[in-house]
Formats: structure tokens, sequence, C-alpha cells
């Protein structure tokens, strides 16, 4: 499925009354489903080459692996299906930690799509509350990452 394709699939779906629906075409999977009216986050999709932004869709709830309460809070949210990853490579230093005081467009950490890197930066001054997702857990749209508090 190339982008277009992809880009007329989230099209047709965001003005239809229907509420969620699963595409696969190869190894390609995509993963559409609304609830209710939410603040959206940009959805972006990564082609073999580059990462293409698409318009947004409603994320979808995710059961988390942490028993936090992840209920309540200000999270750094996950833009797109993949794996998260808390390091740059895998001896290397986490990027953030609890407790740490960050800036907007800091690298909080990574989720690699189809074989992209895609780093994900924090859209305003906060600091860590906790992480919420592991290193190298799989996430869908709209995963809480991290738990902040804005500064």
């Amino acid at each position: 499925m190339n982008f277009k394709e992809v880009e007329k699939l989230i099209d047709i779906f965001s003005k239809n009354s229907i509420s969620s629906i699963f595409v696969k075409e190869g190894d390609f999977e995509i993963h559409l489903e609304k609830n209710a009216p939410v603040s959206q986050a940009p959805l972006s999709i990564a082609p073999a080459v580059s990462s293409v932004p698409v318009a947004p869709s409603t994320p979808a709830p995710v059961v988390q692996e942490s028993t936090s309460s992840v209920a309540e809070g200000v999270f750094i949210e996950s833009p797109m299906v993949g794996t998260f990853y808390r390091c740059p490579a895998p001896n290397s230093a986490p990027y953030v930690n609890v407790g740490d005081k960050i800036k907007k467009g800091q690298i909080i950490g990574i989720v690699e799509a189809m074989k992209i890197m895609n780093e994900i930066e924090a859209d305003f001054d906060c600091k860590i509350v906790e992480i919420v997702a592991s290193d190298a857990q799989p996430v869908e749209f709209g995963t809480p990452l991290i738990k902040v508090e804005k500064i």
C-alpha cells in the first residue's frame, strides 16, 4: 500500500461513521479506530525512504504493561505504530530519566517503524515524572510513552 492509498483511506475513514477499520496487505498493516473526539496528535507514515506526515486519527486505547496510574496526567504519546526505544543504541544511556527537566524539541526516545528510526521530541518544556513505556516495547498510535509535568 503506497502513501496516496493510505492518505485516501484515512480521509474516507475520518469522513464516515465507521468506528474501526483494519487493513493488511503483505507486510503492511494499519488499524484505525475512533472513540470520541479527543485532541489529536499528528500521525506519521514512514515509507521506505522517509517519514511523511498524514492527517491525524483518533488514538486507540492500549493496555499498559506498567502498573502505574496511567489514567491521569500529561503524557508524551507515540505518534505512530512501531517499537519504542529509550536509548539511541543498545549500550547507550537513555535519552531521558525520571526527574530530568527537558526543553521543547528535546528527544525523549525513538519509535522504529518500518526500519525507520523516528525521533520523538517533547512538544513543551517539562519535567519527567514517569517512564511509562518499556525499552523495546511495541506501541500503537497514542500509546503513552512518558508522563510529564509541564514547566
